[in-house]
């Protein structure tokens, strides 16, 4: 609606009761969902029906209240179910997220498929629409030196300021190798000092709480840093994965230390019966 139309709108005294209603429904809207941000989803926990059918699989997340989903590169990823994507363009592709109302600006990539070929990649993600490129792990030993540290973050230093000259961001999900120990420090922590601030944003996984990494904590230690979160609830007592609100952990205390993260939008990620679960919780939760 535009501005002009709003005002005759509104002046209307036989409409009164409609616009007095469209704009509580318009405020409701505005403070709906943690930070106003678009409800999303990580494609992972739906590989196996993406694998058989991508456009119905993107619909059926719709249906269940995702409004964005973060994919993963049909390279780096063809052995776990995201193949078939490699059927189709990345402008296809953007077609069936558009078609379906759902958004899609950030991806996984596979760090071993940048190293071989981070100009397909890239080009891949423009055609697709992205803004992001996220790899899961630098891929470094279990048990690093502090020398073998300062050669991932160098690495991918440079493959962020590739990636950054074609006008993406590329960021850093925290697993495996990120979470291992380097002279007594976490190796996360070490990751933090030595990726460039402007080049490489951080994706924290909210699960790794079951191993001592605190979301709030984490993004309030380093403002600015993080763009984006992988959601899943979390019971102390029963450690293990629940739904988002469902769960024992404090999701405000969380979404507003994100703010000071820097976080730019956030996707759930567990098998979807609780993603689904989560839904209705994220839509009524106000930070």
């Amino acid at each position: 609606m535009s501005a002009i139309s709003r005002r005759e709108f509104v002046k209307s005294a036989s409409t009164y009761a409609a616009a007095a209603g469209f704009l509580s429904a318009g405020v409701l809207e505005l403070h709906a969902n943690p930070l106003g941000l678009p409800i999303g989803c990580q494609t992972w926990p739906v590989r196996d029906m993406i694998a058989k059918d991508f456009p119905g699989t993107i619909k059926v997340l719709a249906d269940a209240g995702f409004q964005m989903v973060e994919l993963c590169s049909p390279v780096g990823y063809a052995d776990s179910g995201f193949a078939g994507l490699a059927k189709y363009s990345g402008t296809e592709l953007r077609k069936i997220l558009s078609d379906a109302g759902v958004g899609c600006i950030s991806s996984h990539f596979g760090i071993t498929e940048l190293r071989e070929n981070q100009e397909r990649a890239i080009a891949w993600a423009k055609d697709v629409g992205l803004t992001q490129m996220l790899v899961p792990s630098l891929d470094g030993p279990k048990n690093p030196t502090m020398d073998d540290v300062k050669r991932a973050a160098d690495e991918y230093n440079k493959m962020a300021e590739r990636a950054a000259k074609a006008g993406i961001q590329q960021g850093l999900h925290n697993e495996d190798f990120e979470l291992s120990m380097v002279d007594g420090k976490r190796t996360y922590d070490v990751l933090f000092g030595l990726l460039d601030p402007k080049l490489v944003k951080f994706q924290f996984q909210v699960s790794t709480i079951s191993k001592g990494y605190d979301a709030a904590e984490y993004f309030t230690k380093y403002p600015g840093r993080f763009i984006s979160m992988h959601v899943q609830g979390w019971s102390a007592e029963a450690k293990t994965v629940m739904p988002v609100g469902q769960d024992s952990l404090d999701w405000k205390k969380i979404f507003s230390a994100a703010k000071t993260g820097g976080i730019k939008n956030y996707f759930v990620e567990m098998d979807f019966e609780k993603m689904k679960a989560s839904v209705p919780y994220l839509r009524k939760l106000q930070v």
